[in-house]
């Protein structure tokens, strides 16, 4: 366990302490929760890459780590009726179809591909966006579907970037 991992790890403990702050109506200190697991991603990255920490296990558990706390964030977005319906559906599709996809490659010793520069901006493009709707301010939600826009492109490149990677036909 290094210290990478150990960030990576912390964004799963954040995920209750998310959805318990949001959820009874602590809007700011949910958002500082998830400002701070946004934090940890940007760190464990940088350091694992700078330090040679990078590892099979970080490797997979930062972009599960990434999904599930996206997951809650929506969730938590649909139960307080601030997310539509249809976003959140597409949203969650979207990162279930990412986990048990990465999860079979994974397991068939498949190599999966790092994020790129269309994921990362992805993630800001969300953060902007879930920052948005927790300060209750306009625009929060039409953020949001250019991310899911812009996570489907990513979606794509991945795609082809797996398949190139694998020489799958």
């Amino acid at each position: 366990m290094n210290v990478p991992n150990t960030l990576t790890m912390s964004r799963f403990v954040l995920i209750p302490l998310f959805l318990f702050l949001y959820l009874n109506d602590q809007t700011i200190a949910a958002l500082c929760t998830l400002l701070v697991a946004g934090l940890t991603d940007f760190l464990d990255g940088y350091i694992a890459r700078r330090s040679g920490q990078v590892t099979v296990t970080g490797s997979m558990l930062d972009p599960l780590a990434d999904k599930l706390m996206m997951l809650s964030v929506i969730l938590a977005l649909l139960i307080k009726s601030v997310l539509p319906l249809t976003a959140f559906v597409v949203m969650a599709f979207r990162e279930l179809v990412m986990i048990v996809g990465s999860a079979i490659y994974h397991f068939r010793g498949l190599k999966t591909v790092p994020a790129n520069v269309f994921g990362k901006a992805t993630t800001v493009i969300y953060y902007a966006a879930i920052t948005l709707m927790f300060l209750e301010q306009p625009g929060g939600v039409a953020v949001l579907w250019c991310g899911i826009a812009l996570s489907f492109v990513t979606s794509v490149i991945y795609f082809m970037k797996f398949k190139s990677l694998n020489r799958v036909a």
